[in-house]
């Protein structure tokens, strides 16, 4: 039986919600090991100023720790809060916010391009801002969903293209050579086309993969109709896949690290479609050491499990300036078995039990 006993790990991009799905969230992240973990802001309303006193009604920085803190967080050593973009964000604010030192970080996502993404702006605009110069002048790190909004079907996701090749291919290289200083995670990748983007720009980029993306193609998803398996960037062809097991599997690589991506729907069919989100929490570390196998790694390798580690334990904190964990937690090769997690709120369905399987081969030992 292969164990592995590695550090504490950072969560680079994970969805704790609102309201009572805070605290079961927050659980799941702690329970799998995560000592540190960065909350997306797109919630309802978003977090959109930094500090609760400042203009607006959305909610602050400031007021999202305390409730993610309040519901469990403060178990965690780090926790990363960033400011949502929106039409309201001003460079005083990104400088005035950095000072203070709440604003570490701000949410890129296209309008309309997920759940909650109702409030942010097209790139074209951020570049023409004075925003990008404010934040690499202040430290401040842009993590980016990578893809273009408004698309025809036939662009959005085409045998030829899709909608985050389009970004990466005509977006990305503009920011990056305009502020080569920025800090820019890509998060959740999917594409062989991301992929190479990331692997041949400087060292200021670097790139979240969720456990998904690693596990499965667009056939899973559309295989019997597997909506769970439904996430925005969705997943990709086997190339693509391939493309990110080769970049995660690579000696030595320090710009991809583990980002769950993490997202609970209490209700994933709605009328108005399928919610996107996958939910992986309690079992992210699992289902990356079952993808890290699908890629060819024997982990009970020295070699392999350094590998799996350089992912999971070390790039993010490295390239967050965050102190690696001295905890440790085990994993263990034993059959876990999965099940709907309750919550004030209704039942959080796990990826794998959405996908058929009520049990996974890697568990986490008590």
């Amino acid at each position: 039986m292969t164990t592995l006993t590695i550090p504490k790990w950072f969560d680079a991009h994970t969805h704790v919600r609102q309201g009572g799905l805070i605290e079961p969230i927050v659980k799941s992240q702690i329970d799998m090991g995560c000592y540190a973990i960065l909350a997306m802001p797109n919630t309802k309303p978003p977090v959109g100023k930094v500090r609760d006193a400042d203009d607006g009604d959305m909610w602050s920085i400031e007021h999202y720790r305390d409730l993610i803190m309040n519901a469990g967080g403060d178990q965690l050593s780090h926790l990363v809060t960033p400011l949502y973009l929106t039409k309201d964000t001003s460079a005083k604010m990104i400088v005035d916010g950095a000072k203070s030192g709440l604003l570490t970080n701000i949410k890129y996502y296209p309008p309309h391009g997920t759940t909650n993404a109702d409030f942010g702006i097209p790139m074209e605009e951020f570049l023409k801002s004075d925003l990008p110069k404010a934040m690499s002048d202040n430290g401040v790190i842009l993590n980016i969903h990578g893809e273009e909004h408004g698309l025809k079907a036939t662009s959005y996701f085409d045998r030829e293209t899709n909608a985050e090749e389009i970004f990466y291919t005509e977006r990305m290289p503009k920011l990056v050579e305009a502020f080569p200083d920025l800090k820019i995670v890509c998060e959740h990748i999917t594409t062989k086309v991301a992929t190479d983007f990331v692997l041949n720009t400087n060292d200021n980029v670097s790139a979240t993969i969720t456990p998904q993306h690693l596990l499965y193609t667009v056939g899973d998803l559309i295989l019997g109709l597997k909506y769970h398996l439904f996430c925005l960037p969705v997943v990709k062809f086997d190339a693509d896949r391939q493309a990110l097991r080769n970049a995660v599997t690579t000696p030595s690589q320090t710009k991809f690290f583990a980002g769950t991506d993490s997202a609970a729907h209490t209700e994933k069919c709605t009328p108005c479609g399928c919610a996107a989100g996958c939910f992986t929490g309690g079992i992210a570390p699992q289902l990356y050491a079952q993808a890290f196998e699908e890629a060819g790694l024997d982990l009970s390798r020295v070699d392999h499990e350094l590998m799996f580690k350089n992912f999971l334990c070390h790039n993010a904190p490295d390239f967050y300036g965050i102190e690696r964990s001295s905890e440790t937690f085990t994993l263990s090769k034993t059959p876990q078995t999965i099940s709907k997690i309750p919550t004030a709120e209704g039942e959080i369905t796990p990826l794998p039990l959405g996908m058929g399987m009520d049990t996974i081969p890697w568990s986490i030992a008590e």
